[in-house]
């Protein structure tokens, strides 16, 4: 009776470090994907730049910012887990403008509709609170971006428009073209927590 009762426990004990290592690795890998994806747009940006598109410009460099946060979001979680984040940074290949879009699109709609929903799978079946709520904000700011990619690779003569200014939140990373709200509406944070950028 003893044995079958210590080998419970063990299991147990078993299946819940293994969950905890599972949701560590996702954050590890969602760390290592914003911290890519931070360096990535800021060269996007300056390719646009050199293209005279400072719209598209403004507009990477509002996504560099939001995956900044985002990877300073999961780390916050990674550490809290007991791990050390880690990012491999790689040398982005950069394309044309109207490329790199295209690559932006590829890889926010993959963040919103493939790896974030399943983090948050995972997160919410070891009821890791901390990990579910960064996974949310990011998969919430990747679709806006998605979305915000996407008009702006449709309409190129827009791509050259000075002045343009996005909003970033500082708390969720959420991307807007205006803050028309008293409150974030991915982490309901007040509107003040947002920055322009340019």
């Amino acid at each position: 009776m003893k044995r079958s009762l210590f080998l419970l426990i063990a299991l147990i004990v078993l299946a819940a470090t293994a969950s905890a290592s599972t949701t560590l690795q996702n954050l590890q890998t969602a760390y290592n994907g914003e911290s890519n994806a931070h360096a990535r747009y800021l060269a996007f940006a300056l390719k646009a730049e050199q293209e005279h598109l400072p719209q598209a410009a403004a507009l990477f460099r509002a996504a560099a910012r939001a995956e900044e946060i985002h990877a300073a979001n999961h780390a916050v979680v990674i550490k809290k887990m007991g791990g050390t984040p880690e990012a491999k940074i790689e040398k982005p290949e950069i394309k044309t403008t109207a490329d790199n879009l295209q690559a932006a699109i590829k890889g926010e709609t993959y963040e919103r509709d493939v790896m974030y929903p399943e983090f948050i799978k995972q997160a919410r079946a070891e009821r890791n609170r901390d990990a579910l709520e960064t996974f949310n904000f990011a998969k919430t700011a990747e679709a806006e971006h998605a979305r915000l990619y996407t008009e702006t690779s449709k309409d190129p003569a827009k791509q050259k428009a000075a002045g343009v200014k996005y909003y970033v939140c500082t708390i969720c990373g959420y991307t807007t073209t205006k803050i028309d709200f008293e409150k974030c509406p991915s982490c309901f944070n007040p509107k003040d927590k947002y920055v322009a950028v340019s």
